[in-house]
């Protein structure tokens, strides 16, 4: 297994508009020459509640891989200090954290049974203290790369499972807060590798979604169940595109499900958001969060009342370290209704201000229900982005727009619904 060496930053967003924000200075969160690891996999996880913000990763500032965790009580401005909460001399990695209230629940691989299982614990003071390590699973196949969400006293943890022969999709509940476990229940069932699971719940809707490989490439596959576990619906494909999607992540407040992917369509792994409405029933368009030449993998996602949290791991700083960003409006499609009232007609107007550094905004108005597109085209004719791609009521719109990444000069915006086309230029000026 290969590691990185890392120092782990986050950045901090305030304003308000699009995931594009403004951002306040890095915060270090941890500082050891040998503290800080993760590797391809899903190996460090962030949540959400009120100002607590939880941390978990694997660390090998011990010898051997351990699992630490860290906290902040104001909404990410501090930290307290690192707690270890392994310690045996197998390797203990790939964490995952969830909390409700002020209890905290972690999930990871254990490699200290001979075979990778996967193990449990909890905190029911806010991540003062902590209790036991719990396996939950015993087979003599590779169970791997948990992840665990809760609502209530209601504990979901999904994982990858090698039992069957190939990589399928595993998940477990508890009803009583983590005292007591119910029985493994398989989730996919193909001959192809189901790997990299993540879930999250709201009220008895859970909401799954993972890397699946059945299409001939990897593409992000959902899944739902409507009653807390107990029966699931279909599989539901969220990607299309001849890349590979990777390493998905899951997040609800009430019916807004967000996920976010890493794939490498734009010649390089950049970050990809997805949102749905409607608690997991239609989708909206992808949404590119990062455009930069480097590395930028292993998203994790969670929501805490309107605010959607980002975190992911980038090379651009010549080494890999770990950013951040946050969606103040907690909106998993981007555009905003500002006027559900009938238009006259169909409109595009001009975006203001213009000339713009680094967001501008574009309102549009929607005569009737309709598939609208709303596309950023260079000087060259060229796409460079896809802000709108989904059935829309009538009303009139927003979007407020981003550049960052891009260089400065004249860029063409475009929206299409149903007989309409139109097109206007705006200006970037750094």
């Amino acid at each position: 297994m290969k590691f990185r060496l890392i120092n782990i930053f986050v950045i901090a967003a305030v304003g308000v508009g699009n995931i594009f924000a403004q951002w306040e200075p890095d915060i270090r969160l941890t500082n050891d020459p040998a503290v800080s690891y993760t590797s391809i996999n899903n190996a460090w996880c962030i949540a959400s509640s009120g100002n607590v913000v939880q941390v978990v990763w694997y660390d090998f500032r011990d010898g051997n891989s351990e699992i630490y965790y860290k906290r902040s009580t104001d909404g990410g401005v501090s930290w307290g200090a690192d707690t270890r909460l392994t310690n045996n001399s197998a390797n203990s990695l790939l964490p995952s954290v969830s909390v409700s209230t002020s209890v905290v629940h972690v999930v990871w691989r254990d490699l200290r049974d001979g075979n990778d299982e996967i193990y449990y614990k909890r905190s029911t003071d806010g991540g003062v203290s902590w209790g036991a390590d719990t396996r939950l699973t015993n087979n003599s196949a590779v169970s791997y790369n948990p992840s665990v969400s809760v609502s209530g006293s209601a504990v979901h943890v999904v994982w990858s499972d090698l039992r069957d022969g190939n990589f399928e999709i595993y998940y477990k509940r508890s009803t009583d807060g983590g005292i007591s476990w119910g029985a493994d229940t398989r989730l996919t069932n193909n001959s192809t590798f189901s790997e990299f699971p993540s879930v999250s719940v709201s009220g008895s809707f859970v909401h799954v979604v993972w890397l699946d490989f059945r299409d001939g490439n990897f593409e992000i596959y959902y899944k739902r169940s409507t009653d807390g576990g107990v029966s699931w619906g279909a599989d539901t494909r969220l990607t299309n595109n001849s890349a590979n999607s990777r390493h998905p992540s899951v997040s609800v407040s009430g019916s807004a499900v967000h996920v976010v992917w890493w794939d490498d369509r734009d010649g390089n792994p950049e970050i990809y958001h997805k949102g749905s409405t409607d608690g997991g029933s239609s989708w909206g368009a992808e949404t590119p969060l990062t455009n930069n030449s480097a590395t930028s993998a292993n998203p994790f996602v969670s929501v805490s009342g309107s605010v959607v949290h980002v975190v992911w791991y980038d090379n651009r700083d010549g080494n890999d370290e770990i950013y951040y960003k946050r969606d103040p409006t907690g909106n998993p499609t981007g555009v905003i209704n500002i006027n559900s009232e009938i238009p006259k007609e169909f409109s595009l107007s001009q975006n203001y201000p213009n000339p713009f550094n680094p967001s501008t905004t574009i309102q549009f108005s929607i005569q009737e229900q309709s598939f609208v597109k709303l596309e950023i085209f260079n000087a060259l004719g060229e796409k460079v982005s896809t802000l709108v791609s989904e059935n829309l009521s009538t009303g009139t719109y927003e979007y407020e727009w981003n550049a960052e990444g891009l260089p400065s000069g004249v860029y063409f915006y475009r929206l299409t619904a149903e007989n309409y086309t139109q097109v206007k230029k705006l200006l970037f000026m750094k």
